[in-house]
């Protein structure tokens, strides 16, 4: 379905271009400008079609409809999922571990990809599977899928995360890892840190010891591929259960880390959404 929002310029758009009304107040990528600029009636001021370069008003009537798109569908997978957050524009869930975010070749039809699929059917929607940053097969929580193109690219590069782990080993306080990621075979997914690497930046704070090990709040400067399970395996304290970067655990059948926290400005309404999961309940065997 095409999507109209309606606005009444004020007066800090007065004398902007129509462009800069899309990228500033909506958040509007390149592709999407272009997308609403080509497509009729996608840009309408005072009931006149409008091009990019037309000059606003305060009080122009100005309405952009975006067009219905046609990005890929996966096949449905009737799944019980967790929704954390919902509306037109994006779909919020809790994903558990073990669930593959996106389909590959040792994944097809068993993805979170496949459920949020099942899931929009059943609410009569329809949109191609865009989440806003992935979580690895073994680690869960909150994982924010945008319903269309406008939405991904408005809130790309701008949601502030936060992430628990239980790592082996006693920290305390707070500190920053600052150390290079780098992928050694293209082929295997395994990274290590390495000079040759990207700059990776974690913030972490000790939020309590258990048993010898610590659980940990953690936020990341920079999006590297394992980075929270590349630097605490580098700093000699792998996560508990990871079998890829440190030792498999009895308690718990993969790492011990969750996306725990999420808050971004819908590019729509401009309020706050802020999300936070539960603590996964099989965490309770490794914190008690």
């Amino acid at each position: 379905m095409s999507k109209t929002l309606e606005y009444t310029i004020e007066e800090d758009f007065d004398g902007k271009r129509v462009e800069v009304f899309l990228r500033k107040r909506l958040g509007a990528s390149a592709r999407v400008i272009k997308d609403l600029k080509f497509s009729e009636n996608g840009l309408v001021l005072n009931g006149q079609r409008a091009r990019t370069i037309d000059i606003l008003h305060t009080g122009d009537k100005f309405t952009v409809t975006f067009p219905e798109e046609k990005g890929e569908m996966f096949e449905p997978l009737q799944y019980p999922l967790e929704v954390l957050f919902e509306d037109e524009y994006f779909l919020i869930v809790n994903k558990p571990a073990g669930l593959a975010n996106h389909p590959s070749h040792n994944h097809q039809g068993d993805t979170l990809a496949n459920a949020v699929a099942y899931h929009l059917t059943e609410k009569g929607k329809k949109s191609a599977f865009r989440s806003v940053g992935r979580l690895d097969k073994g680690t869960s929580g909150i994982v924010v899928c945008a319903l269309n193109r406008f939405a991904a690219a408005a809130v790309s590069g701008k949601i502030y995360k936060e992430y628990e782990a239980v790592c082996e080993g006693v920290l305390s306080g707070e500190g920053v890892i600052d150390a290079p990621i780098y992928r050694p075979d293209p082929i295997i997914t395994v990274r290590t840190v390495d000079e040759r690497g990207e700059r990776a930046v974690t913030e972490w704070r000790a939020i309590k010891n258990v048993n010898g090990r610590t659980h940990l709040r953690i936020h990341l400067q920079t999006g590297r591929t394992h980075q929270i399970r590349v630097h605490f395996a580098h700093i000699g304290m792998p996560l508990v259960g990871d079998t890829m970067y440190g030792k498999p655990s009895q308690e718990i059948d993969h790492q011990a880390l969750v996306c725990k926290y999420c808050r971004f400005t819908h590019p729509v309404t401009k309020e706050t959404v802020e999300i936070e999961a539960p603590i996964p309940k099989d965490w309770e065997r490794i914190l008690k």
